[in-house]
């Protein structure tokens, strides 16, 4: 089958013709990229049940028309494989739609701290959302706000001074709270730090001042959401795949699930099949019950597995929790001018997370921003080869945003496959060169050239819902490493548009897995395929954020379409919100009696 398929893709000759199955659809008119290096480009694409028949000349493929056959003309745009989300929170995604956009700009409009308490004001006033019992908000960036800081709970008290008012970092990693969400949390000047985490204090170096890092933050946050039901759960997930499909992914990632997002998941795609493939890694401290049979498989059910677990070492950073080796260039306020950030675990313990997944043959993604987090990750890998060998373990170090050279080569030294982060270089570029790192390190983060230096291929991500799964930020950012204001961020580390399409397509299908059927425009993988507004290897690389999503195609069947009337301010929004997204934020903000099973 696979050579008759091969043939197909070159010079079809008639007697072929004669014993093969006609086309369901066939795609002309416009540029085709394979991303297959040995066919890089082709005039017509043909899809039959679900997979790519075979790619070639127009003239061959047309002879696979029969009077069923569906003829799509490109119309001039571009096709291309579908984007593989190689890390990001497809259900953590749903969340976010639920919450008050207040993202800067160019996905939101808040600027400045009167920004913030404005939209969290509009957004308490809509009419779905005016009897909740909580106000949240999703996406502020103290980097990007007109203030330089975290909002103070003094200042969301000026939203709302009865009910708890709670916003969360763009990072994921930091939340900022109001004095009654403190209240309800019972936490207080007599509360400790908890292990991983911080509870940033006022001048008298006591008092909580509202801003809670890491395992502070996810204690408080967990149990907002530990009592919506089945079904809100299922909306809220659907919400997520539904918003990656509108930038064109037809894989996306959960990573980092809890035992009840992977049930969520997986009973959702049990009652039919999901709209793209969902790959989920649970969190392997809480949720090792999900990483069997029937969750954890290498086979999709109706678009749903358990691809391996997820081990997280450090914080963001951009909101400076990261483990780094050398002091941050400029500390948080309140801490000395040697804070490094910190572990989320002891080298022990991480060590042990590390070998338990080989052990079990999990494919492991450790989140490491740090310099130190990655010294950690590699250490215990190391001990986990010299005790159980070296096997295809498939491990994959999330972010290395600071990454040092010496720490590229012990990546292809271990089999360590890297997933950078290069869109930090639009987003926080400048607070990477100003505040964050400055000079070499800023200028080196997610140190993309240095790996194609080494031949090694890698992936892009978005982290979503750190920003908007936006496949072409991601592309955009890879490429060209320019922040929001312009400025280079390490232009030596610059790649290819080509390489930077295949890190979200060829090599993010490699980093799964998954290549034989994905990734890549040949015959017999899936006919996972978007249709973009343009040729990204043949327009200038500065405008390749520029490019739009016009269709999303998942195993032959269109699953979004931009409407050509579509306002544009909605089709870029987080969310649409529905009655029924509105009945799930009512359920899960109104939940802050929850707060008080934080000790």
């Amino acid at each position: 089958m696979k050579k008759t398929l091969l043939a197909l893709s070159l010079c079809l000759s008639t007697s072929a013709l004669a014993q093969t199955e006609f086309a369901d659809s066939i795609y002309v008119g416009g540029d085709i990229i394979t991303v297959n290096d040995q066919q890089p480009t082709v005039e017509a694409l043909a899809v039959k049940e679900g997979t790519i028949l075979a790619v070639g000349d127009k003239a061959d493929i047309l002879k696979l028309k029969d009077n069923n056959t569906q003829m799509v003309d490109l119309a001039g745009n571009t096709l291309i494989p579908g984007f593989i989300d190689a890390h990001g929170h497809v259900f953590n995604t749903g969340i976010q739609a639920l919450s008050a956009n207040l993202l800067a700009p160019p996905d939101g409009n808040v600027t400045a701290i009167a920004g913030v308490q404005d939209a969290l004001k509009a957004w308490a006033k809509l009419p779905q959302n005016a009897q909740l019992d909580v106000i949240m908000g999703f996406g502020y960036d103290d980097s990007q706000l007109k203030e330089q800081r975290h909002p103070t709970r003094q200042e969301l008290d000026a939203v709302a001074k009865d009910v708890p008012v709670i916003i969360i970092h763009q990072s994921g990693h930091l939340a900022a709270v109001n004095t009654k969400a403190l209240e309800l949390a019972g936490l207080t000047a007599e509360s400790k730090d908890p292990s991983g985490g911080k509870i940033r204090r006022e001048k008298d170096g006591e008092t909580p001042n509202g801003v809670l890092e890491e395992t502070a933050f996810f204690g408080l946050l967990i149990p907002l959401f530990s009592k919506l039901d089945a079904q809100d759960n299922e909306i809220i997930f659907n919400a997520g795949v539904e918003l990656y499909s509108r930038f064109g992914y037809t894989t996306a990632q959960e990573g980092r699930a809890s035992n009840d997002a992977v049930t969520t998941m997986y009973n959702a795609a049990k009652k039919g099949k999901l709209l793209i493939d969902v790959a989920a890694y649970p969190d392997i401290q809480i949720a090792q019950d999900s990483l069997k049979p029937p969750y954890y498989s290498k086979e999709y059910m109706n678009g749903f597995r358990v691809a391996g677990a997820k081990l997280n070492l450090d914080g963001s950073p951009q909101g400076k929790t990261a483990w780094l080796t050398k002091p941050y260039l400029v500390p948080p306020e309140g801490l000395d001018a040697d804070y490094t950030g910190y572990p989320s675990l002891s080298d022990e313990k991480a060590a042990g997370y590390i070998a338990l997944a080989q052990q079990n043959g999990w494919q492991l993604l450790t989140h490491v921003n740090g310099d130190a987090a990655i010294d950690q990750l590699i250490k215990g890998v190391k001990a986990s080869e010299a005790k159980h060998g070296v096997p295809d373990r498939g491990f994959v170090a999330i972010h290395g945003q600071t990454t040092r050279k010496d720490q590229v080569k012990s990546f292809k030294e271990l089999g360590i496959f890297p997933s950078f982060f290069p869109m930090h270089t639009f987003y926080w570029g400048d607070w990477h060169m100003d505040s964050v790192l400055g000079g070499e390190r800023a200028q080196n983060i997610s140190p993309t050239g240095w790996a194609r230096e080494l031949d090694m291929i890698f992936t892009s991500h978005h982290d979503s819902p750190v920003a908007l799964p936006n496949s072409l930020r991601v592309y955009s950012a890879t490429v060209n490493r320019v922040s929001r204001t312009g400025r280079e961020i390490g232009p030596e580390q610059r790649v290819s548009a080509l390489e930077g399409l295949k890190a979200q397509t060829l090599w993010a299908a490699i980093q799964y897995k998954e290549e034989a059927n994905k990734g890549s425009l040949e015959p017999g993988k899936l006919a996972d395929m978007v249709i973009l507004s343009d040729n990204p290897l043949t327009i200038k690389p500065e405008d390749i954020a520029d490019l739009e999503v016009l269709t999303t195609i998942k195993e032959g069947r269109t699953i979004y379409q931009k409407d050509k009337h579509e306002d544009e301010a909605t089709a870029n929004a987080q969310c649409i919100q529905s009655e029924r997204c509105s009945k799930i934020a009512t359920k899960a903000m109104a939940s802050a009696n929850l707060l008080h099973t934080h000790p």
